[in-house]
Order: structure tokens, then C-alpha cells, then sequence
């Protein structure tokens, strides 16, 4: 029978490369030996790191978990009957865990300086590390750590510095990390992460776009966008400027719309962007026109449309619209038309004539429409150019009847009322038919009358003297006469018809009786 001669083995054999924190096992097997004696020890004779089981003919070293100071040379020791075999294994250690990580200032804001800082954590060994930091695969930064020895895992940084531009935002920030060592086998041996970056700015470059133009009629759609650069999106406000440069707050939209464009629409309108993270505001403002046809026409008289001669009348015509409206003032009497010279759409008269009365019409127009409004000047004018005719005369014979009769013009129309005054009292006597008629004088209706010829605006008074004498003839004595008297008749009267007539055309109307007047008050 053949006896197997003493043997020894350690398995893993001479070398071992394993990951911090995993479990290793280092065995150590016999061969041709019933009661092999184990021993295990480091070079250097550090401590083991690890727990030992023994077995019949084999021998186990369990490090579990994997640390930095299991980083050594393992011999196993066999002894067999005073025989003694030694085998030694090399146990290699490497961390390289997980990814690295990227770090960026908590905002980053262009124009300002970003850093961005790369971290691995957990490397074993760090002298063999390798950081980069690249940015759309331009290396910003390399950082190697040679000759940084440590007997444990290590986090390892890399910062980079650079001044933050609108061209960064959206770019890839890419951090490698590579754990390179020379005839060990593991992976991954590189390890990468990457970060967009988000640069914040603006806003810039702010602008409104209005549809369908700046320039559009009444009635139409307007839509007014706001457009800006902006990281990240800006808030927007809508402003609109107002007379005596007061503002009209709208809605906190990047859209303003208004379905039905009105005249008042018109103006200047802001658009106001605001960054909420860096703070910054932009505005931009665009000049909106709505086009209609003349609007808000009026046709004013200061101080009235009634006014007295002599006085100052202003005619004052207004409008809006878009394109300006043109005015035209007229004065219109009957087919004659004039044209009016305005300034501002006023027309002043400093004095006012009975001559200025009449319709002013005012015409609005622009190329959309046209509008007219028209009003009526009225002049009040006293009682003036009065004639009075006494017929037959201020001097007549008891028993003929005499006529007063008296023209004026005036506006409105005058009224006229006839006096007697004599030292007791004084006598008014009523109108009958436009003229004044003594019936059947007699020497008690001589004396002194007073016409008083008024309107609201004045009056005026005429002053007539009556002398009445002697009584007419008998018949037969004074039938010559009489003829004669027909023949003046014939000849006046057509005249009185024609006073008459120029009276009415005046507007004068008054009559009275002084014998019916007599009478009454007898």
C-alpha cells in the first residue's frame, strides 16, 4: 500500500483582488496528514481581520465584511508530525462602490460664478483615483490623488469654478471617476454621473406681438402676447396707461386678449416680466390703435342757445375717433350755407347780431363715417327802429276818429300799451287788432299819450301829442270837404294796408280803442 506523501494548498492561491465590504474566504487544504495542526498569520504579524475554523484537513481565514486592513499577505502554517509547510496568498483590496455625485450652488444665476463640486465616497486605494469634470465633453477640471495613502475608504472632491453664462443653461455637467490599478482585475474601473445645468436669468429680450396689428376696427378681435427669455419662467403683468399717467392693472397672464376691441381700448399697454428667482424686471410696452368712426359727438352753445344782442356766444363742436375726426362748422339760413372758420372745433361771436341768428350744424368725419348734429341761435333783440303814424294827424276837429299805428322790430315780439296821462290819473287803454282808434274825438281826448312799445329783453316809449278843436261843419257846408276827404282816403288807405303789412313782416301786433276804453271806464 502507498501512503500519499504530506501535502499543503491555499486556496484562493497567491493572489486575491476583493471589494471592501464583501466576504472573503481563504482555505487552507492538507493532504497524506491525519491531525494536521493550522495556524494563520499576517506578514508583519498584524491582526487578522478575520475568524478562523479549523477541520480535520482543512483550515478556513472568513473576513467578513472585507476591510481596509485586510489589505496584506496570509500565510497558512501546516504542521504534521514535527513536519511544517508554509504557503502564503496576497489579499488585494479596492472600493469603488457607486457613481459620484455632482454638486451645484443651490441657484445658480447667470452673470454670477457657479461651482460645481464632484464627490465619490467609499475609494480604496485613493492614490489611484482619477476625477474629471467635463462640461459638453470639454474637460474643466482633472484632479489625480497620488501619494495620498490611507488604510481606509475615503471620500474624494473635485470643485470647479466658472462664471455662469444664458450658453450654459440646458449643458451637461459630466463628473468621471476612475480607480485604475495595474494588474487588478475588477469592475467597473470608471464610473460616471452627469447633470443638466440649470442657469438662471432674465428676463430678456422682452417684446409684445399683437394680433392681428397695433392698428384694427372697432369690434375686432385683439390679442396681445408677451414674450420674454426668462429662467425660470417670469411672472407677467399687464398694465395700460390712463390720463394724468394713472395705470389700469390687468391680468397676470403672458396673453391678454379682448374679444371686442372698443374705442376706449386705445392706449399704451405694458407688459411687465418678472424672474422670481433672480429678481430681475423687464418691461416692454406697444402702442395699441382701435379705428372708428367719429364717437362722442356733441354740439355745444355757451352760455345758451338763447342769447341777447350784444353778447358773447361760443359754438363749440367735439368728436373722437380714429383716424381724427375732421369738423366742419356751418350757418345755415334758408338755401344759403357758410362755412365757418373754426379753432379747436370753436366758433366765438364777441357780439352777437340779429344777423348771427340762425341753424349751425356741425359736420364729424373720418374715412369710417360721418356724423351731423345742428342746433338753432336765437338772438333777443328790444323793441327797436320804431315808427309811429298818427292818421289823419296829432291836430283834428271833434267827431273824427284817429289812428295810431306803430312798427317796431324786436325778437321775440313785442307787446305795446297806450297811455293817457293827465294830472289825476293816468288812463291804459287795451289793443284791439294792431292798431290804436279814437272814435269821435272831443276836446277831453286831447292831451298827451305815452306808447310804450316791450319784450323781455326791453322796452322802448314813444310820446304822441293829440289836440283836438272846433266841430266839424254842417252837412251841406262841409260836403266839399268831404269829397275831398274821399279822395285822401282813397289815396291812404292802400298806404295804411302797406304800414300794416310791415308791421305783421316785424312781428309787431297790438291794437286798442281809446273811445272802447273811454267808454269802459265810464
Amino acid at each position: 500500500m502507498t501512503v500519499k506523501a504530506f501535502e499543503m494548498e491555499i486556496t484562493p492561491a497567491d493572489r486575491v483582488v476583493e471589494r471592501i465590504g464583501a466576504t472573503l474566504i481563504l482555505t487552507c487544504n492538507t493532504t497524506g496528514c491525519a491531525l494536521p495542526k493550522f495556524s494563520w498569520r499576517t506578514q508583519m504579524d498584524y491582526p487578522l481581520g478575520g475568524k478562523v475554523y479549523n477541520n480535520k484537513t482543512h483550515s478556513t481565514l472568513t473576513m467578513n465584511p472585507v476591510s481596509a486592513e485586510n489589505y496584506n499577505d496570509y500565510l497558512c502554517t501546516v504542521i504534521c508530525n514535527k513536519e511544517k509547510k508554509e504557503k502564503s496568498v496576497k489579499v488585494e483590496l479596492y472600493s469603488f462602490p457607486s457613481d459620484p455625485i455632482i454638486e451645484t450652488s443651490a441657484s445658480l444665476v447667470v452673470g454670477e460664478t457657479a461651482t460645481v463640486i464632484c464627490k465619490i465616497h467609499d475609494v480604496f486605494p485613493s492614490d489611484h483615483l482619477e476625477l474629471l469634470l467635463k462640461k459638453d465633453e470639454q474637460i474643466l477640471h482633472r484632479k489625480t490623488f497620488e501619494g495620498d495613502v490611507s488604510t481606509k475608504t475615503e471620500t474624494k472632491t473635485v470643485a470647479y469654478s466658472f462664471n455662469l453664462t444664458t450658453e450654459d443653461n440646458g449643458k451637461e455637467i459630466v463628473c468621471v471617476a476612475r480607480l485604475q490599478i495595474a494588474g487588478m482585475d475588477f469592475e467597473p474601473k470608471e464610473r460616471l454621473t452627469s447633470l443638466k445645468l440649470n442657469a438662471n436669468f432674465g428676463p430678456q429680450n422682452t417684446s409684445i406681438n399683437a394680433s392681428p396689428g397695433n392698428s384694427l376696427m372697432e369690434g375686432h378681435f385683439l390679442k396681445l402676447t408677451c414674450m420674454t427669455d426668462s429662467n425660470p419662467p417670469a411672472q407677467v403683468f399687464w398694465r395700460k396707461h390712463l390720463a394724468k399717467e394713472t395705470i389700469q392693472h390687468f391680468i397676470e397672464n403672458s396673453v391678454l386678449s379682448i374679444p371686442h376691441a372698443h374705442f376706449t381700448d386705445s392706449g399704451q399697454y405694458i407688459c411687465e416680466v418678472v424672474n422670481p428667482v433672480t429678481n430681475k424686471t423687464e418691461k416692454a410696452t406697444t402702442n395699441i390703435v382701435i379705428q372708428a368712426p367719429p364717437k362722442n359727438a356733441s354740439l355745444m352753445v355757451f352760455p345758451s342757445s338763447s342769447v341777447k344782442e350784444g353778447e358773447s356766444v361760443t359754438i363749440s363742436c367735439s368728436a373722437t375717433g380714429v383716424p381724427a375726426v375732421q369738423i366742419i362748422l356751418e350757418k345755415k339760413i334758408g338755401d344759403v350755407v357758410t362755412t365757418l372758420k373754426t379753432e379747436d372745433g370753436k366758433y366765438t361771436i364777441d357780439k352777437v347780431q340779429p344777423e348771427d341768428a340762425g341753424k349751425y350744424e356741425c359736420t364729424f368725419t373720418n374715412k369710417f363715417g360721418n356724423h351731423s348734429l345742428d342746433v338753432e341761435l336765437d338772438v333777443k333783440v328790444p323793441p327797436q327802429n320804431i315808427t309811429v303814424l298818427v292818421y289823419p294827424s296829432e291836430n283834428v276837429k271833434e267827431g273824427e276818429n284817429v289812428t295810431i299805428m306803430c312798427s317796431t322790430y324786436s325778437n321775440p315780439p313785442s307787446q305795446m300799451i297806450l297811455k293817457k296821462v293827465n294830472q289825476d290819473e293816468e288812463i291804459i287803454l287795451p289793443a284791439v287788432n294792431g292798431t290804436f282808434t279814437l272814435y269821435n274825438v272831443t276836446k277831453n281826448d286831447t292831451g298827451r299819450y305815452l306808447l310804450d312799445v316791450f319784450n323781455e329783453v326791453g322796452n322802448n316809449i314813444k310820446v304822441i301829442e293829440i289836440a283836438v278843436v272846433g266841430k266839424l261843419e254842417k252837412p251841406d257846408q262841409i260836403m266839399p270837404l268831404m269829397i275831398a276827404l274821399s279822395c285822401v282816403t282813397a289815396i291812404a288807405i292802400p298806404v295804411v294796408a302797406i304800414l300794416i303789412y310791415v308791421s305783421r313782416k316785424a312781428k309787431i301786433n297790438g291794437s286798442y280803442s281809446l273811445v272802447k276804453a273811454l267808454r269802459l271806464k265810464v
